[in-house]
């Protein structure tokens, strides 16, 4: 299988676009979500945005350890669909709750969702403990829904939303995954067979 490590490369880009954001005035305005949905790539763009230091450093340290994980098993171009296309539907239902967004929080979460499905006893460190993903990805789920009636400036909805696209990807990415094992399954003693019978 083919790894192009388009998790890398979509690292690389946010760190490029957090530069430009913090050298060029207004960069930031041009390309985050907001109430205008004639500008209709900014539900793209702003996935490669994010608000401070912090918020890059977190969600690049997830999209590293995360993506690099569901991208070996999947392949990078199912793994950049899954990306993008949990980030791009978090923030058309983020659209809907928050006057502005940005950041790759939604896209991580989709990315998590899949890896929960296709991997659920995979062992992470989260909140302090090694634990199953799926018990990680649910303790997730619950601060986020609790963060929706706390104001803050985190996008609580964009992270479910993403969570949700994520988990309903890694069904059909989990069938696939399981048709190319089938696929790529030798029998030993066919090989063995043909071996005596053709190579010797």
């Amino acid at each position: 299988m083919e790894n192009k490590h388009f998790t890398l490369y979509i690292i690389g880009i946010c760190i490029v676009v957090f530069i430009l954001q913090l050298i060029i005035p207004g960069f930031t305005e041009l390309f985050l979500l907001n109430q205008n949905p004639i500008e209709f790539w900014r539900f793209l763009t702003s996935l490669f945005l994010h608000g401070d230091i912090m918020h890059i450093l977190y969600n690049m340290l997830a999209l590293g350890i995360f993506g690099s994980i569901l991208e070996s098993i999947i392949g990078s171009r199912k793994f950049l669909l899954t990306f993008l296309g949990a980030g791009i539907l978090a923030n058309l239902i983020a659209f809907n709750f928050y006057p502005s967004s940005l950041g790759a929080s939604g896209a991580i979460y989709g990315v998590i969702g899949a890896l929960i499905i296709i991997r659920p006893t995979l062992s992470v460190w989260a909140f302090g403990f090694p634990m199953p993903l799926f018990l990680a990805g649910i303790l997730w789920a619950v601060g986020d829904t609790l963060g929706i009636f706390m104001p803050s400036n985190v996008g609580n909805i964009a992270h479910l939303s993403g969570l949700a696209v994520g988990l309903i990807s890694g069904l059909f990415l989990r069938d696939w995954t399981k048709k190319q094992k089938q696929i790529i399954n030798l029998n030993e003693n066919e090989v063995r067979n043909w071996e005596n019978s053709w190579m010797r």
